[in-house]
């Protein structure tokens, strides 16, 4: 039941909407006491503000996580509320699309400095905290885009994605004296606000490469998010769930036509 989780202090970067506002919203509700970082603090506000009508805790801070003064007050802030930090899911991210030979370098920049800077930058700030717990989690949101397929227009947060892996299987044993844990949840298409809109004719077609015909949703995410920061998976480190619904199984489109 994964009654490890209660009590713990967790901070959600990212998590004014989508995904993050998912994870926030299924570790509350299973007793964690959470701190939602979005560079929108009002939308960061109201997701708290809806968690805690539902009975969990949960406090916001403004934070853009590529910018190394506010993953500082991200931390110390989780600190003042509840007193250090015991998992840390870094799961800002910006998917804008963007086409080689169109590509600025500013374009490229912004995503690799908000995705994969970011996330260096979010885990640089908690490790302190982290380590003085005597152990700790870290799960960072990555995608199938990069680490597993290619979708054209995002070069850039392809790489930033499969930067993500790189960077957790060093960090996992960097960490592991620490009893830190070091994993990632790699989202197929899930229902978020960001691919709503991308519009009708992106979901039906994504829809159908889906062998369970439907697209996950954001708790689908943050429950695989919840069980690698449990004691329950205190033994695994530097590794990857894919919550995907089979998207990345079938050789080809046929594989899909025959069933």
């Amino acid at each position: 039941m994964l009654t490890s989780i209660s009590g713990r202090s967790v901070v959600v970067t990212g998590a004014s909407k989508g995904i993050g506002k998912g994870i926030a919203r299924v570790f509350a509700s299973k007793g964690a006491r959470v701190l939602l970082a979005a560079r929108d603090i009002a939308q960061a506000e109201a997701a708290a503000a809806e968690i805690r009508s539902q009975g969990g805790i949960a406090s916001a801070v403004s934070a853009d996580v590529a910018k190394p003064e506010d993953n500082a007050r991200m931390a110390r802030t989780a600190v003042e509320l509840y007193g250090g930090i015991d998992i840390l899911c870094c799961n800002a991210g910006i998917f804008p699309s963007a086409r080689l030979g169109e590509m600025s370098l500013a374009d490229w920049s912004r995503v690799l400095d908000t995705n994969l800077q970011g996330m260096f930058l979010s885990v640089d700030a908690c490790l302190p905290h982290l380590k003085a717990r005597g152990q700790g989690r870290i799960v960072v949101t990555s995608s199938i885009t990069g680490p597993i397929t290619g979708y054209p227009g995002w070069s850039h947060y392809a790489a930033s994605k499969a930067g993500q892996l790189g960077f957790i299987r060093t960090a996992a044993i960097e960490l592991a004296p620490h009893n830190i844990t070091v994993n990632a949840v790699l989202p197929g298409n899930i229902r978020t606000e960001g691919v709503e809109a991308l519009g009708p004719e992106y979901l039906a077609r994504m829809t159908a490469a889906i062998p369970q015909r439907r697209l996950g949703s954001v708790e689908d995410v943050a429950y695989a998010a919840l069980f690698l920061a449990s004691d329950e998976a205190a033994f695994i480190t530097g590794q990857t769930i894919v919550v995907d619904g089979g998207q990345v199984l079938p050789e080809s489109h046929m594989a899909l036509e025959d069933l």
